[in-house]
């Protein structure tokens, strides 16, 4: 029943109409620019207008075709690493955590090596020794992502499932003879999905920032539109200096909103699953009845009391009956 009230919460509601809104973008944004955006045939240095929503570059480019051309490589470069990156975290960190011993050992030591590294850094080495040609391949960028972005959630993921371990369902689906693969994945991994989709959405945040800086530094193929190909150009271009705002704003509020959306979400999430949390799905008349405000103000998380807690959660004969 929680699940039916989790849309009430507006941080869920506004970061999912937020991250909804580019993920449209991304399926639709390039059918939807009205010119090429990598054709030279305007005028230079335009203001935005009725033409060009967001002006042309100094070669004469449309900014605005630019910005939806390259939500998709984005997007696309994002989610790919952020999935991968959590299926490494989720096998690596369950297997260590249930295993234990000396496969918890190497497991434990090959996370430690990836967290000691910087991040940023390794990216930039592994991504220098690509070919040329696989520099402007979403997939590939996207995999390179996702081996830098796993470490953190495996650590996360082991902890909790070394407490889950001896708990007694886990107990009685050993005792009766399941195997392995199954108690780690049928009975543990359910029990980790609030801590897992926290750890998918701010690998996808990860991964967005990694793509958009190897972008603006010139590590990725300047053919290929995104976010940060239209700030590497804005600043190879001297466009803060010359004053030319709708060139880099743009694409750097569009990475805003998408963080301010993964964000958003993730604070729904913890409310959701934490009941000490006030606002996680509570119907106007349950605030009034509780003298709680109509409207808890976004960004603000504020704690129930707990006798507040014990008369709203559900009896047990309420549950049976659901």
């Amino acid at each position: 029943m929680k699940a039916l009230r989790l849309p009430r919460s507006p941080k869920v509601l506004l970061g999912l109409g937020i991250f909804g809104f580019f993920i449209i973008m991304t399926v639709i944004g390039p059918w939807l620019a009205p010119y090429s955006p990598s054709a030279t045939n305007f005028t230079p240095n335009l203001t935005p207008s009725a033409h060009h929503l967001l002006g042309t570059t100094s070669l004469g480019q449309d900014i605005f075709s630019q910005l939806l051309v390259g939500a998709r490589a984005t997007m696309v470069v994002a989610l790919l690493a952020g999935l991968v990156a959590t299926v490494l975290s989720v096998t690596i960190g369950v297997t260590a955590g249930y295993l234990g011993g000396f496969s918890d050992d190497g497991l434990s030591l090959l996370s430690n090596v990836f967290l000691a590294i910087p991040g940023l850094p390794l990216l930039i080495v592994i991504d220098s020794y690509l070919p040329v040609n696989s520099r402007s391949n979403s997939l590939v960028i996207g995999l390179v992502i996702s081996l830098t972005g796993w470490a953190w959630g495996a650590r996360v993921l082991r902890a909790q499932t070394m407490s889950l371990r001896n708990r007694d369902f886990v107990e009685a689906a050993r005792i009766i003879g399941e195997k392995r693969i199954r108690i780690m994945f049928s009975e543990i991994a359910p029990n980790l999905l609030p801590i897992l989709a926290s750890s998918l959405l701010f690998t996808v945040l990860y991964s967005i920032g990694a793509y958009v800086t190897l972008a603006y530094i010139g590590l990725t193929s300047t053919a290929v539109w995104n976010w940060g190909t239209m700030l590497y150009w804005a600043q190879s271009n001297n466009a803060p200096l010359s004053g030319e705002w709708y060139w880099f704003v743009p694409p750097g509020i569009c990475i805003a909103l998408v963080g301010t959306s993964l964000a958003l979400l993730n604070f729904g999430i913890d409310e959701f699953i934490n009941p000490r949390l006030r606002d996680a799905g509570l119907t106007s008349r349950q605030r009034r009845s509780l003298g709680l405000p109509r409207r808890i103000r976004l960004g603000l998380t504020p704690v129930l009391r707990p006798a507040i807690a014990k008369k709203i959660s559900p009896s047990p004969a309420k549950l049976v009956g659901q």
